[in-house]
């Protein structure tokens, strides 16, 4: 699958240009977070790569196919539960897979574990509060092992406790072999997952770098503004 390079890509629904001539080349390992003012297009972005948006010009390369050869998973920022348990809304996802009853079980099992939600497997997961909707979500998309996973805005309306056990479960993901792409405007989340940067500007990618080159010396003008305005507390540089 990796890497995954995307050439002058294009998406202009109803003759309105989103993105406009986007490159990018993502590897195979670490949490890249996409930054940029609301409007960059930073989900759309992400949206097209997972194949949920048409484009309309340039290409995306999965290592020379034009598809994904493994799986991959995305989770929105107001994930749907089914009207079920907890416990069917992860098996669910394995539907498809050549695995027997009991590999499915397991695999369920040790997930609902890892989230934090093993006792409250047979509830109704409409029951669950923001934070853990979410904490099911990543376990819904963890359970299949996907070997790239896309977060929209995972924990924009979470507080910072619940952020925090969202974020530590996204560690363990990653570490667990996920090559995981997400948007976020938080700045401090950023700065704690992140290996790299993906800062959007109009349509464009206009900076790709390591993370702490980001914040304490971007590379591009777009980005140093963004930076002046959203993180005055933390980044010092020239104007």
């Amino acid at each position: 699958m990796f890497p995954i390079r995307v050439k002058d890509l294009v998406v202009m629904p109803k003759d309105r240009p989103i993105l406009n001539g986007v490159n990018l080349t993502l590897d195979g390992d670490g949490i890249s977070v996409i930054l940029g003012p609301n409007g960059a297009g930073k989900s759309v972005l992400m949206r097209t790569l997972a194949g949920l948006n048409e484009y309309h010009g340039g290409e995306i390369d999965w290592r020379g196919e034009q598809a994904p050869e493994q799986r991959i998973a995305f989770v929105f920022q107001h994930p749907m539960m089914l009207r079920s348990s907890v416990c069917h809304n992860v098996t669910l996802g394995l539907k498809s897979l050549p695995l027997s009853k009991a590999e499915k079980q397991q695999r369920v099992s040790e997930v609902l574990e890892h989230v934090g939600l093993a006792h409250r497997t047979n509830e109704s997961a409409r029951l669950l509060s923001g934070g853990e909707r979410q904490r099911l979500a990543l376990a819904r998309a963890w359970v299949t092992k996907p070997r790239l996973l896309m977060l929209d805005e995972p924990t924009a309306a979470l507080d910072p406790t619940a952020t925090e056990a969202v974020e530590k479960i996204i560690q363990e993901i990653s570490a667990d072999g996920t090559r995981i792409l997400m948007t976020t405007h938080n700045m401090g989340q950023a700065l704690r997952l992140a290996k790299e940067i993906i800062f959007v500007h109009d349509g464009q990618v206009s900076e790709q770098s390591p993370c702490t080159q980001f914040f304490e010396e971007p590379q591009s003008e777009e980005a140093r503004l963004f930076l002046k305005g959203e993180l005055p507390w933390r980044v010092g540089f020239n104007a």
